[in-house]
């Protein structure tokens, strides 16, 4: 079994992909496809931090007014993403794959507090942490929180699941002559509007603190292994 090239790597997941063929809530089948990539990393060395978005619940910008406060709906996507990382939790141990949920929120009844030296125990023991909660702040996305993890818990790269093979020149969904981009650097995808796959402030913390993202699919399937061991998949922004 070959060494991983990356031997700490976070894993952000949107709660849409989480939801898979549903509108609202988690696929069962996504999740466990999930488990199975993921497991297949682990297995070679790789260890590995997931931060879920909560999206397929609330998207707390889009929550926001008619009563209810920017912080509150910013709070309540927060809550959207730790329900998803309990879901996954679950899912991931029933897949065989040792897995802990720290949360970032106050929540001891459903997971165990966040901290640094527990996130690394963890990981140590060839688990897989889910961070829950973002960073508890609100105005700060779960791909910024990706980004902040990556860099407290010393991870390279930050690996974003897409639905598509990485970064286009334009929208592949809509233009079919669209070009698959194999590196972007930090300023591109600040600077050009069409490279929607990252919130700018995350893409910002990273190009501050020269932390790489790789923006690959995912759900395709050895994807996640051939990146750990070193082979070009997806984009890179770096």
């Amino acid at each position: 079994m070959s060494a991983p090239y990356y031997t700490r790597i976070v894993l952000k997941i949107s709660g849409e992909q989480l939801a898979g063929k549903y509108e609202f809530g988690v696929d069962p089948e996504i999740a466990s496809f999930l488990a199975t990539e993921v497991k297949k990393v682990v297995d070679i060395g790789c260890q590995v931090v997931m931060v879920i978005g909560g999206g397929n619940m609330v998207r707390g910008a889009k929550l926001a007014g008619h009563g209810i406060k920017r912080v509150t709906a910013d709070q309540m996507g927060m809550l959207s993403g730790l329900m998803n990382s309990m879901a996954l939790t679950d899912i991931f141990e029933s897949n065989g794959l040792k897995t802990r949920c720290l949360s970032n929120i106050f929540a001891q009844q459903v997971a165990e507090s966040y901290s640094y030296r527990l996130a690394e125990k963890h990981l140590q023991k060839e688990r897989v942490v889910i961070v829950a909660g973002g960073t508890a702040r609100p105005y700060v996305t779960h791909d910024t929180a990706a980004v902040s993890f990556a860099l407290e818990l010393d991870c390279e790269p930050v690996v974003k699941a897409s639905k598509v093979e990485g970064v286009y020149n334009k929208d592949p969904a809509q233009f079919p002559d669209a070009t698959k981009l194999d590196t972007v650097s930090y300023q591109e995808a600040l600077e050009d509007n069409s490279i929607m796959v990252m919130d700018k402030a995350a893409i910002g913390l990273a190009m501050e603190q020269h932390k790489s993202i790789v923006v690959c699919n995912c759900m395709q399937e050895d994807n996640l292994l051939r990146l750990v061991k070193g082979e070009a998949v997806g984009t890179k922004i770096s």
